[in-house]
């Protein structure tokens, strides 16, 4: 029987080394090689190679191409709005409804074709100009009648223009369009301001079918106003939520979970202290890799990048390297750890041989 069990372990034991049944997963690549296998390559975090995966520095700048068009900006009217226009020392043409009516009440509207209607002048098309020129084509047509007419155009409502901001704010809506030129960054201000919940990175601008990623983190806590804009008619700003703002830290470290990248984002170090570090007693600490889904336009499956942590101090290269959403961390275990998993599985194994065999034994004697 004692020859039996020797070769049944052994067979057992060569068709585990066969078939790879090793328990648990692993990443096991080759050293001074780039290719882990078919489709995936490994890149070897250093200090040398670093830099190129650090996140970019943003800085505080100002934004002149805006600035110049807030400066030329000028409202122009549209279908919808309401006019008030003044003519001096002429009421009868101010307020022709009555003096207890405000301005937005009392005003000419502007209809569905773009035109108003005013006393003496007639018809007059509206759209698409400003008060300025308005209030130079009545001008022009009220001289027929009054000698040097002094007349003043405003907008008393502003109702034909709007932007929409939507998603993670605290106040969704829509917003008109006035004589103040709009931006970005007072938009959301008066939204309200980002929930909790809000991807800060990936603000969405869509504009007549064009989409525009904007970050607020470079506009709002980086001061890069490079990143703010002026807003147009029909605009829909629309901030996401960061549920896909997620990072998957697994294998043999002391916490494995899935984590949220904060509006500041979130390095290799800093993901690995939020689990706990490695496992000191199962971790392989030159096998630290983060998993990294390749472009749909490359041919590569993935790309593997490996930080050696050996040395304590490779860390610091941690701290540079900035993780990604869907990224995988993974923690690979040491080959002695991998064994012990094999030897665990067996154990059960040659237990059950030896009952058998005790018993066989029991049954010859008796």
């Amino acid at each position: 029987m004692t020859g039996v069990l020797k070769k049944s372990l052994a067979l057992l034991a060569t068709f585990l080394i066969q078939a790879c049944t090793i328990p648990g997963s692993h990443i096991d690549v080759e050293t001074g090689t780039r290719t882990a296998q078919s489709g995936v390559t490994v890149i070897k975090l250093s200090s040398e190679n670093i830099i190129q995966f650090a996140s970019e520095k943003v800085l505080a700048q100002s934004n002149p191409i805006l600035d110049q068009q807030i400066q030329s900006y000028e409202y122009r009217i549209g279908v919808g709005d309401v006019l008030n226009i003044v003519v001096w020392d002429h009421p009868e043409l101010t307020i022709p409804a009555g003096s207890y009516r405000s301005s937005e009440e009392a005003g000419s509207w502007v209809h569905s074709d773009g035109s108003i209607f005013y006393p003496y002048v007639g018809t007059v098309n509206v759209a698409g100009k400003t008060v300025t020129q308005v209030r130079d084509v009545l001008a022009e047509k009220l001289a027929l009648y009054i000698e040097s007419p002094q007349i003043d155009v405003n907008v008393a409502a502003f109702r034909s223009q709007k932007v929409y901001i939507t998603g993670e704010v605290n106040l969704p809506s829509q917003q008109s369009l006035t004589n103040i030129p709009l931006t970005l960054l007072d938009a959301i201000n008066a939204a309200g301001g980002l929930s909790q919940d809000a991807d800060w990175r990936n603000v969405v601008l869509t504009r007549d079918g064009s989409e525009e990623v904007i970050s607020l983190f470079a506009l709002i806590q980086s001061g890069d106003l490079r990143h703010n804009r002026l807003l147009h008619h029909g605009d829909i700003v629309h901030i996401p939520r960061n549920d896909s703002q997620k990072v998957f830290v697994m294998g043999e470290v002391n916490s494995p979970q899935l984590l949220k990248i904060d509006r500041a984002g979130m390095s290799l170090t800093e993901a690995l202290s939020v689990v706990g570090g490695i496992n000191e007693l199962s971790a392989d600490a030159t096998g630290v890799f983060v998993v990294r889904s390749a472009s749909m336009y490359q041919n590569n499956l993935a790309d593997i990048y490996q930080l050696d942590i050996q040395d304590a101090t490779a860390l610091v290269i941690g701290t540079e390297f900035e993780l990604k959403p869907y990224d995988i961390v993974y923690v690979t275990a040491a080959p002695v750890s991998r064994w012990n998993r094999v030897i665990a599985q067996l154990i059960p194994t040659i237990s059950g041989f030896n009952s058998l065999s005790e018993g066989t034994n029991r049954i010859r004697n008796w």
